[in-house]
C-alpha cells in the first residue's frame, strides 16, 4: 500500500507546486504576475525533484504514467502494479488540481481570460499542428525517460544526486521544448488537472479542451517514453 500512497501524494504535490507556480504568475492579482517562463520551468524542475527525495524511496517516485508504462516494458517495474500506480497518479493529480483552485479561488474569479485559466490546469499548443504537437510531446518524453535511465551509467553517484539530475532533466525540456505545446511529458500531468478544471465551479472557465487532452498529451508521451527504454535497451553500452 505505501508505494501506491507514495504515488498519490508524490503526484499531488508535484501538480501542486507545478500548476501552482502558472497560477502565480498568469492570473490577475498575484503578487508574482509576469515572472515569466523562466520562473516556470525552474519551479517545474523543483515540483518534480521534492517530491521525489520525498517518496522516492517509498514507491520510486514515478509520478508519470508513461515512464511507469515504460519501466514496465523493459522489465524494470512489474506489470502488476501498473494499474495501482497509475490510479493513484491520476487521483493524486486530481487533487492537487483542486487544491490549487482552492488556494487561488479569488485569482481565478478576477481572471477574465478563459484560455488563462484552463493554462494554469491544462497544457495546449501555442500553435495548432496536431502531428507536430504530438512530435514534440513523443520528443520531450523521449528525452526525459532515455535520460533517467541513463543516470544509470553514473558510476559512484552519491545517493540523491539522481533527483538533482532529474530536476536539470524537466528544466532543460521545459527551456528548449515548453514553449511548443506546454511539455506535459507525463499524462496524469495533464488528465488529472484537465479533469478538475472540467469539474471545479471556476468563473468563466470556457471549455476544457478533451479534443486535445485526450489525445496528444495522453498518448504522445506514452509512446515516446516507450521507444526510449527500447532504445535504451537495444543500445550495447
Amino acid at each position: 500500500m505505501l508505494p501506491y500512497i507514495g504515488e498519490f501524494a508524490g503526484t499531488a504535490l508535484l501538480i501542486i507546486l507545478g500548476c501552482g507556480v502558472v497560477a502565480n504568475v498568469n492570473l490577475t492579482g498575484s503578487g508574482m504576475k509576469g515572472a515569466g517562463a523562466l520562473q516556470i520551468c525552474i519551479a517545474w524542475g523543483l515540483a518534480v525533484m521534492i517530491p521525489a527525495f520525498i517518496f522516492g524511496e517509498a514507491s520510486g517516485a514515478s509520478f508519470n504514467p508513461a515512464l511507469t508504462l515504460a519501466l514496465a516494458v523493459d522489465g524494470s517495474f512489474p506489470w502488476s502494479q501498473v494499474p495501482g500506480y497509475i490510479l493513484a497518479q491520476l487521483l493524486g493529480a486530481f487533487v492537487g488540481a483542486c487544491i490549487v483552485y482552492v488556494l487561488f479561488k479569488g485569482h481565478f474569479d478576477a481572471t477574465e481570460d478563459p484560455g488563462t485559466k484552463l493554462g494554469v490546469f491544462a497544457t495546449g499548443p501555442s500553435i495548432k499542428n496536431f502531428w507536430l504537437n504530438f512530435f514534440s510531446e513523443f520528443i520531450g518524453t523521449f528525452i526525459l525517460v532515455f535520460a533517467i535511465k541513463g543516470i544509470s551509467n553514473v558510476s559512484g553517484i552519491a545517493m540523491g544526486v539522481d533527483k538533482l539530475f532529474v530536476f536539470g532533466i524537466i528544466v532543460a525540456i521545459g527551456m528548449s521544448l515548453g514553449g511548443l505545446t506546454g511539455y506535459a511529458i507525463n499524462p496524469a500531468r495533464d488528465l488529472g488537472p484537465r479533469l478538475a478544471h472540467a469539474v471545479l465551479p471556476i468563473k468563466g472557465k470556457g471549455d476544457s479542451n478533451f479534443s486535445y487532452g485526450l489525445t496528444v498529451p495522453l498518448f504522445a508521451p506514452i509512446l515516446g517514453a516507450i521507444c526510449a527504454v527500447l532504445l535504451y535497451a537495444a543500445i550495447p553500452w
